[in-house]
């Protein structure tokens, strides 16, 4: 054996590049090759041993691993030598015995990250002793499966991050247990009032929260996360509908170094609230995703999103909405203007009915003047056709006429440079330019999305792209197959790039 092996430092970088070797046969990052291969070097000698075994139960998906360590539970779990787990009647086999432990337990002290899928095994728990640690050197627990009485056995004083799949009843010895915890999790579908009450009482003994993904929380527990110094993230989810936070008493402090927060909610009431009491100022990006955003919602949420000026990064995303007929009669782009003063903005991504009722070539022009660093820029309108209606008189029609034209849209891009992925609705049909005297090219955009646009002449709108837009090679998402027109542009698109690589002096 070669001497530079017996380093440990390097032995351990060969053992970690043999870990990432893929298996063309499994496409998954741990594969019974890899299984094999570490199992083989563990076998070759006392120096390999160790290292080895570390690497092959780092990261185990389920206990099913451990519990063929059990002489008596191998043939079962390996069937016929299967490199496979068999599960089938296992819930019907007896837990482990005291002298089983030992065995169970055997390699468990070098499992570093665990994923549990289903709570079919648990019940072989039962003999385990109420300190038991089984997991002494854990850092990370992720469970889909209720964990029920069992939920102490998996934590460890070493555990960093923990995620799981609702409130459990004892949600609170995961702080006492785990004082190192910096991620914690839970996306519960579903609670009561007494399991919301563990939640919060869980979370403020947490001393060292960096990232936390939770249900919605009361003003006590925000004021809590306020004087957390390590807190950066916060993620919101409830999928209910949202109740009221009531009246803030509370002298919140600043949440100083909070970079990211997110909602995953019904209502945007609670965003708003929480965004109108409290302080953000080290705030990068902010995620919404909610079932039902009103028109009537938009402005005062604008609203206070414009009050956070270190915001680069905004997502807003609803399947549903709507506007009274009076709304219709109200300037509409008076809540998209209150987002021009940010003007470190990167990322704006739109996604609700009427986001894009009010674009024409003035605001797109004031919008991209006031974000001189935008990267990325989506306007969809998820609605589905609606009748047009009369109110007080007036004919109105709900559906949106693309009012960006070609000149509009690249008087615009002069402003925003850095610009790689654009989706709005674009008047394709009335060309108003002509690329072949088009002196301006945008070398940056890269994404370009029509899909929400009409379009008529499928050549002249990929000779447009083609010409002044180098760098787009495609108008559609991409995973998705375009259709129709779409395709005749591609097809264009296509045809002229190729014409350009053979003879370059044909197009110009």
């Amino acid at each position: 054996m070669h001497r530079a092996l017996l380093v440990s430092e390097i032995l351990l970088e060969v053992f970690m590049y043999i870990k990432k070797v893929p298996d063309p046969h499994v496409p998954s990052c741990e594969t019974p090759l890899t299984r094999k291969s570490l199992a083989a070097l563990a076998r070759t000698c006392k120096t390999f041993y160790e290292p080895a075994m570390d690497l092959l139960w780092a990261k185990l998906e389920g206990i099913a691993p451990l519990l063929s360590c059990v002489t008596r539970l191998y043939p079962i779990i390996y069937p016929r030598n299967s490199e496979y787990f068999c599960f089938d009647g296992i819930e019907q086999l007896k837990p482990l015995s005291e002298h089983e432990v030992p065995q169970f337990l055997h390699h468990a002290f070098r499992v570093r990250s665990l994923r549990i899928w289903n709570g079919g095994h648990h019940h072989f728990l039962s003999a385990l002793p109420m300190e038991t640690c089984m997991f002494p050197r854990l850092l990370s627990l992720t469970t889909h499966a209720d964990l029920n009485k069992y939920l102490h056995l998996f934590l460890s004083p070493t555990l960093r991050h923990c995620t799981l799949p609702a409130v459990h009843p004892d949600l609170k010895s995961v702080p006492i247990l785990c004082a190192t915890l910096k991620d914690l999790s839970i996306k519960s579908l579903g609670h009561t009032a007494a399991d919301m009450q563990v939640l919060y009482d869980s979370i403020r003994l947490c001393k060292r929260l960096v990232n936390l993904t939770c249900p919605l929380l009361d003003w006590t527990t925000w004021e809590y996360l306020s004087n957390l110094p390590t807190l950066l993230t916060l993620e919101i989810w409830d999928t209910l509908p949202c109740h009221s936070l009531g009246l803030c008493n509370l002298n919140l402090a600043p949440f100083l170094n909070v970079t990211k927060l997110c909602f995953f909610i019904s209502r945007a009431a609670y965003t708003i609230a929480i965004m109108q009491h409290l302080e953000f100022p080290s705030l990068n990006q902010f995620e919404m995703e909610v079932s039902d955003l009103p028109w009537a919602d938009t402005k005062p949420l604008f609203h206070v999103l414009s009050q956070h000026k270190t915001l680069s990064h905004i997502t807003i995303s609803s399947e549903r909405g709507y506007r009274e007929p009076r709304d219709l009669l109200v300037s509409p782009s008076m809540p998209i203007r209150q987002l021009f003063c940010l003007t470190q903005l990167r990322t704006l991504h739109l996604k609700f009915p009427y986001c894009s009722i009010s674009l024409d070539d003035d605001l797109l022009l004031e919008a991209m003047s006031g974000w001189p660093h935008i990267r990325m820029l989506e306007f969809i309108d998820p609605r589905v056709v609606e009748p047009a209606v009369i109110f007080h008189g007036i004919f109105i029609d709900p559906q949106v006429v693309p009012a960006v034209t070609f000149h509009g849209l690249f008087t615009a891009l002069h402003q925003c440079p850095r610009l790689h992925t654009l989706n709005i609705p674009l008047d394709a049909i009335d060309i108003d330019i002509d690329p072949t005297a088009e002196p301006f090219l945008h070398t940056s955009l890269q994404n370009l999305n029509l899909t929400s646009s009409d379009l008529s002449d499928a050549e002249a709108v990929a000779r447009i792209i083609f010409s002044v837009l180098p760098s787009v090679d495609r108008i559609f998402p991409a995973g998705d197959e375009p259709s129709g027109v779409y395709l005749e542009v591609q097809k264009h698109l296509e045809s002229f790039r190729a014409s350009a690589v053979l003879s370059p002096h044909i197009l110009t």
